[in-house]
Order: structure tokens, then sequence, then C-alpha cells
């Protein structure tokens, strides 16, 4: 994704640590937090970076993937750093958002998960290791968030880009009653 000026991302959003991730993109990137009042800064990535325009038939099979999957309840509890310095909390379960990351994969292999970069392996990305970020400055920022008990219900598409981020689209997880 190096040198675009936006792209598109599948999430699942995570509103209960909207407040701790939006300030650290207020902090780092003030030109990318989003003015759209539906964006979630903070999310599990489920396919990035997703095709640039998806067209009607695109977004029709996302729907479809998205209502194949059931809601699921799950538990943030643990910040971990992965070897390039991501500081992030995986979920638990993690299996039910790696089946929706593959089935979505699968149904567009013109996207591979991070360009092919990395594995797949569900996560909120929490911060970036410095000097003065840490896991544990992580962890003692979240002691007050941390656990958490979430519910992803929804699929979203978002749109990054400097001043423009914004939800494109979304889809409830399982059959629409």
């Amino acid at each position: 994704m190096t040198g675009w000026t936006g792209h598109a991302v599948l999430v699942v959003p995570v509103p209960e640590l909207e407040p701790y991730v939006r300030a650290r993109w207020e902090h780092y990137e003030p030109t990318w937090v989003s003015t759209d009042p539906d964006f979630t800064h903070a999310h599990l990535t489920v396919l990035a970076p997703f095709l640039p325009a998806p067209t009607s038939a695109d977004l029709a099979q996302v729907g479809t993937i998205a209502a194949a999957a059931a809601p699921v309840d799950f538990r943030l509890t643990e910040v971990r750093e992965f070897a390039n310095g991501c500081i992030h909390v995986p979920p638990s379960p993690a299996a039910p958002f790696a089946a929706l990351t593959h089935a979505l994969w699968e149904a567009f292999p013109q996207c591979p998960p991070y360009e092919g970069l990395y594995g797949v392996e569900p996560h909120v990305t929490l911060d970036q290791r410095s000097p003065q970020v840490t896991v544990d400055s992580t962890r003692a920022a979240l002691a007050g968030v941390l656990p958490a008990t979430c519910r992803a219900d929804r699929l979203e598409l978002h749109w990054y880009g400097a001043g423009e981020c914004h939800v494109m689209a979304d889809w409830k997880l399982g059959p629409s009653g």
C-alpha cells in the first residue's frame, strides 16, 4: 500500500476501543481521522487492501459472504506486538475472523491479505512501537478498557485516504431477518 493516496478495507468495527484508537490516529495522522459518524477507526481488518472501486456485483458477493458468517461474541484481553513493531490485541476466538478473511480472499483472489506480506492473524491495531510506546505503556493506557467483551455483528467497507476516510458500504453478519 506504499505510495497510495487511498485504499479500501473490509473491517469488523470494534467500537469498544474507538476512543483509544481514534486518539492514536489524531496523534499520528490527523488528516486521516474520519468525520463520518459511522466510521470506526478501531477495527479488525478482514481484507486489506480491497478493490479500490468495487462494482455492484462485487458488493453483492461481499454481502453473500457476510450473510453466511454468523455474528460472534469475542474478547480482547492481551496486548501483544508483532515482529514489525505493530502493537495489537487479538480477538478470542480468532477463528471466525480468519474464516471470514479466507472466504473473502477466495472470492477476491486479486486481493491477498496485506498484499501477501503477512499471514492471516486477526487483530485490532493499537499503536506502533517507538521509544515512547511499548507493549507495557499500551497495556497501562488501556487498563480501564481491557479486557473487553465485544460482539461482531457487521462487516464494513472503509475508504482510507487523507481527508476522506468514510464508510463505503456495510452488511450485517448472518442471515437478514
